[in-house]
């Protein structure tokens, strides 16, 4: 046995936690996780009551229902950022949305903790792209496999055979230039 092995409840720790990661990756995880968190002060405030003392001090407001809406929509933006992470954009814009109003409807967006963790998180989801797979050629490569003959499209597109033109003028964007000129 090695020194590097692992051994029982490590093991499986540790594929648990791989697992996690790669689950992570595949999502706007903190994004989702900081939209769900500015949800919670947001509808816990207004129905919260400090004591100091003998003296009780509500933070209640007209507008709790209102609060609780904005909170809770809130949390629920989260988990769909979490679990559909093909609707991050829609999630994301309503989370900045409802967090730009809970500055008016909820005590300055939860004394602007749930404000500002709902706007970051809004943004992060918004601004998350999935990792674009490697292309074939490029694993081709890393594998030893490409011998160097040129793949069947792209010697159907010299000869002509894929119905695209043999225009090499530099204007056609069928030749890759995008309609640029070459200088020389």
């Amino acid at each position: 046995m090695s020194a590097e092995a692992q051994v029982g409840p490590g093991d499986k720790l540790g594929r648990m936690r791989r697992s996690f990661r790669g689950w992570r990756g595949q999502r706007p995880f903190w994004g989702g996780l900081l939209t769900l968190l500015g949800g919670i002060p947001i509808m816990y405030f207004p129905y919260a009551n400090l004591t100091l003392g003998t003296m009780t001090i509500r933070m209640a407001t007209t507008a709790g229902a209102g609060s609780l809406i904005i909170g809770v929509l809130l949390v629920v933006l989260g988990l769909t950022m979490w679990f559909q992470p093909h609707s991050r954009i829609f999630a994301g814009v309503a989370a900045i949305l409802l967090a730009l109003v809970s500055l008016v409807v909820s005590n300055f967006g939860g004394f602007v903790i749930g404000f500002l963790l709902a706007l970051l998180g809004g943004a992060l989801g918004i601004s998350w792209a999935a990792a674009k797979p490697a292309k074939e050629t490029t694993r081709k490569r890393a594998e030893g496999s490409d011998d160097g003959a040129p793949e069947p499209a792209a010697a159907g597109a010299a000869n002509g055979v894929s119905g695209t033109t043999d225009d090499l003028s530099g204007t056609s964007p069928d030749n890759g230039t995008n309609g640029r000129h070459r200088a020389g």
